[in-house]
């Protein structure tokens, strides 16, 4: 396949007459620079010739974080995340039920709600609607709000209307279980979706056995993206995936829970008495845990949101002495953060939570948001970044992803902390993988900030096969 009259960004080629020769070279990601290209030798049907009329080609993109399951099923869910009060949320379900009511035995599920900066407090009085079970997912996904209905269908106490961290999960898993023909259904379309946008590959944090999952689609045939799927503790087993677009991917662990639940583990107590947060484990236990993955073969990835938290990921991998990940960071002590780079561990990020939790943040960590999403302190200790969604909790499109890192604003709002914004180059070497067979041709300059939220993508290309584009399947 020939890409005629392109532009090739990320230090994709070394050099366009080695590249004329055969396969294109990948060289170091994080060299950042654009030539003009008249004929480039790509992987694909032979003798086929595409003329990009100047357009940018970059590396594929990576999601570095996402629970996609829950992804595809949140394009199906009602969209609470504009209520800016329990009473409202409320409401917005009340409407919706008046169209669509759910089909008997099934609990209606909303999601998107966060309730940090409400006027008043979730309770199930709000939620009741006759014999209709309800229950709204938070934005974070770390707290489950239920009515009563739902409750008795579910065979669980009054009290239990209002959950959080573990006991949300396990019944958001049960709430929200469907079929796998069904489920795997949906994650085609949300494959296709992300491929659009140009995505060529995830790191899948799916809580329900991502690899099994993965395993039956790639059996089934599907070829759409590269799947780094994690593994928990609860998986019992690692099935065997022919396909080369498939990797075991890390062992994922939780420290503490989520800012906009409070259970974030911090240094600093809470505002109003709420405490410095929720550790997952009594002392010494994360370690052990880490220990049994390490055990296993596997590379740590160590979920931690508060200060207190991260320090105590990075004690454990200062033990452990192995490399690996920590999900979010998204406070750090200054002390703390040259201890990455030290210990080799990545800092893998979501920077449209800084977006979404910006006045959060400035209520609940006063004083100390000058280090929350520290994206440019990282980087200048040295610390190498991945980015990512967290997608349902954030939109699973890296461009979105990098936008908020490098402008740190949306919506017309001036910049938040603009001195911890990265670069574009920055971003984008955080958001791909140099692989000659995975591309992404965009049409508009990646390297400006203004165009990246909103970034025409004009196709996707996945070991040799557009994904996306008009000649994709």
């Amino acid at each position: 396949m020939i890409l005629r009259n392109g532009r090739f960004l990320g230090g994709l080629l070394k050099d366009v007459r080695e590249s004329r020769a055969g396969t294109p070279t990948p060289i170091d990601s994080r060299t950042s620079f654009s030539i003009p290209v008249s004929d480039v030798s790509v992987p694909g049907p032979a003798g086929l010739v595409v003329d990009l009329e100047g357009r940018w080609v970059l590396p594929g993109l990576w999601d570095h974080h996402v629970h996609f399951g829950q992804w595809a099923m949140a394009a199906r869910r009602l969209d609470v995340s504009s209520a800016t009060s329990a009473a409202q949320a409320a409401s917005l379900v009340r409407d919706a039920l008046a169209d669509t009511p759910p089909e008997p035995g099934v609990v209606f599920l909303a999601s998107g709600f966060r309730d940090g900066l409400w006027p008043d407090v979730p309770s199930p009085e709000l939620l009741e609607f006759g014999d209709i079970p309800v229950a709204l997912l938070s934005g974070d996904v770390h707290c489950l709000w239920t009515n009563r209905a739902a409750l008795r269908m579910l065979g669980r106490p009054d009290g239990d209307w209002l959950l959080r961290e573990q006991a949300a999960f396990d019944l958001t898993r049960r709430i929200t279980e469907v079929s796998p023909d069904v489920l795997d259904r949906w994650a085609l379309d949300a494959a296709r979706a992300a491929a659009a946008r140009g995505v060529t590959g995830i790191v899948d944090f799916e809580m329900e056995d991502a690899p099994g999952s993965w395993a039956r689609r790639f059996a089934g045939g599907f070829s759409g993206l590269r799947v780094r799927a994690a593994v928990y503790p609860h998986t019992s087993a690692l099935p065997e995936v022919a396909s080369p677009l498939y990797e075991v991917g890390p062992y994922k662990l939780f420290t503490d829970g989520s800012l906009n639940t409070r259970t974030a583990w911090c240094f600093d107590d809470y505002p109003g008495g709420g405490g410095q947060g929720l550790p997952t484990y009594a002392p010494g236990g994360l370690l052990a845990a880490a220990r049994e993955g390490v055990a296993r073969g596997l590379t740590p990835a160590i979920h931690a949101i508060g200060d207190r938290a991260v320090t105590e990921a990075l004690d454990v991998f200062a033990q452990l002495r192995v490399p690996g990940s920590i999900e979010h960071v998204q406070l750090i002590r200054d002390a703390d953060l040259p201890r990455l780079a030290a210990l080799g561990v990545r800092a893998s990020v979501q920077p449209e939570h800084a977006m979404d939790d910006r006045d959060v943040a400035d209520r609940y960590w006063s004083g100390r948001t000058g280090r929350a999403f520290a994206y440019r302190s990282l980087l200048d200790a040295g610390a190498e970044l991945s980015l990512g969604s967290d997608a349902p909790v954030a939109p699973l499109d890296p461009w979105i992803t990098m936008a908020a890192a490098v402008t740190r604003s949306r919506d017309g709002r001036d910049p938040w902390h603009p001195e911890q914004s990265i670069s574009p180059e920055a971003a984008l070497a955080a958001s791909t993988h140099v692989q000659a067979d995975d591309l992404v041709i965009v049409d508009a300059d990646p390297l400006d900030p203004d165009n990246l939220r909103d970034m025409p993508v004009h196709a996707t290309m996945v070991a040799g096969t557009w994904t996306h584009g008009p000649d994709a399947a």
